[in-house]
């Protein structure tokens, strides 16, 4: 069975805000192999992706991803993996191939589940998917008034845990973000998990960082998510011998293995956070699982999007059993919410799991997405390189 096609989506919504809400555009991506049809999402700009997956090459180490893609072997999984190392050899210096290929190793995943009649977590290896516990995952208000009121409503839904992050948290003075933190505490009661993301708004200035610690710790954040930017690695370990109880997080924006790999190695984290549609896909995902499960650093799953995302970002932990907590964005744009005809949603335990159904068990809306598309064309010197395709 041989690739025949790799068709990207672009989607917005009518207006994409100045926030941090990934749920504003999406790129959803396709790929058929004969009669079967896969689907996958990647968390990337999507118009640099689609250039990414047509330009032409630049080199013999710059090549347009569908290059690698194209008219490849896929029947088994061996076959996903190798075609995620022909896309990195050959597209070695296309800055954007990981972001590309996640969402095509997803559609990959996803197409040969359904081939196979087999969950993708089986595929994985996994014999059995454990529960997560979801955190609902928001942004802070613009106000302490506004956390407090959205931290009543998470804990009137019945989550255990809220991760509350960027909005104006780190941009204003201690005392601001310290009443921020009791207000999100106070909303979700005594015993509910805090976490706090502050989405490397203080680059690599560990001083900034180490003048919140004192309120994190009264508000008895779990961790601190993302205090710098990924590759500060000497200011997140230097910060991890500080910030005890309070645990460090990070990893979202590493795109390959490697940079995960130091993540865990060398930044003290205690929790690292995989996007699957950025690191190259649910493959290197798992390899990423499984590397930090060595390391006794908690594996925590990435996505701010659709549950096709969620449900990808699932698989590669799904198996291990200690590694609970996860993910759950609830403040999702409508858009991200009509990419699917069904959804993930937690049951009276207040837990999820990855779906027990072939693939990644996630049917996207192709009538409901409709009215999100966006018409794209790119030619190069008058020639024809990409146009939207039909979504039927």
């Amino acid at each position: 069975m041989k690739i025949d096609s790799i068709d990207f989506f672009y989607l917005t919504m009518p207006q994409v805000l100045d926030i941090g809400d990934g749920s504003q555009d999406a790129l959803l991506v396709r790929v058929s192999a004969g009669e079967h049809v896969g689907w996958g999402e990647c968390e990337a700009a999507p118009l640099v992706s689609i250039a990414s997956l047509v330009c032409p090459m630049s080199h013999s180490a710059c090549k347009p991803v569908q290059a690698s893609v194209l008219g490849q072997s896929i029947d088994g999984v061996d076959d996903i993996r190798r075609i995620g190392n022909l896309v990195r050899a050959n597209s070695l210096d296309l800055l954007q191939a990981d972001h590309t290929l996640s969402g095509i190793d997803i559609a990959l995943w996803d197409l040969l589940g359904r081939r196979l009649d087999e969950p993708v977590w089986k595929l994985l290896g996994y014999a059995q998917s454990y529960p997560k516990m979801p955190y609902a995952s928001v942004l802070f208000g613009n106000t302490a008034q506004e956390t407090l009121a959205k931290a009543k409503r998470i804990r009137a839904l019945g989550f255990r845990a809220a991760k509350f992050g960027w909005g104006p948290f780190g941009t204003l003075d201690v005392a601001d973000d310290e009443s921020q933190l009791q207000a999100a505490r106070e909303g979700i009661g005594e015993e509910g998990v805090l976490l706090v993301d502050v989405g490397t708004i203080w680059n690599d200035d560990l001083a900034r960082a180490r003048t919140r610690l004192p309120a994190l710790k009264r508000a008895r954040a779990q961790w601190l998510e993302e205090p710098f930017v990924s590759g500060a690695l000497s200011e997140y370990h230097a910060l991890s011998q500080e910030s005890q109880p309070v645990g460090l997080a990070g990893g979202e924006g590493c795109h390959n293995f490697h940079m995960a790999k130091n993540m865990i190695d060398l930044a003290g984290l205690q929790y690292v956070q995989i996007d699957a549609g950025r690191i190259g896909g649910i493959t290197v995902a798992k390899d990423v699982a499984d590397y930090a499960a060595t390391r006794s650093v908690t594996y925590v799953n990435h996505t701010f999007t659709s549950n096709l995302a969620l449900s990808a970002s699932l698989q590669p932990f799904a198996g291990l059993d200690t590694h609970v907590i996860c993910e759950y964005p609830t403040e999702l744009q409508v858009l991200a919410r009509e990419m699917t005809l069904n959804h993930i949603t937690p049951d009276a335990e207040g837990f999820l799991s990855a779906p027990d159904a072939p693939g990644l068990g996630i049917e996207p809306n192709l009538v409901g997405i409709q009215s999100y598309l966006v018409d794209t064309e790119i030619r190069v010197g008058g020639k024809l390189l990409y146009r939207t395709p039909p979504l039927s």
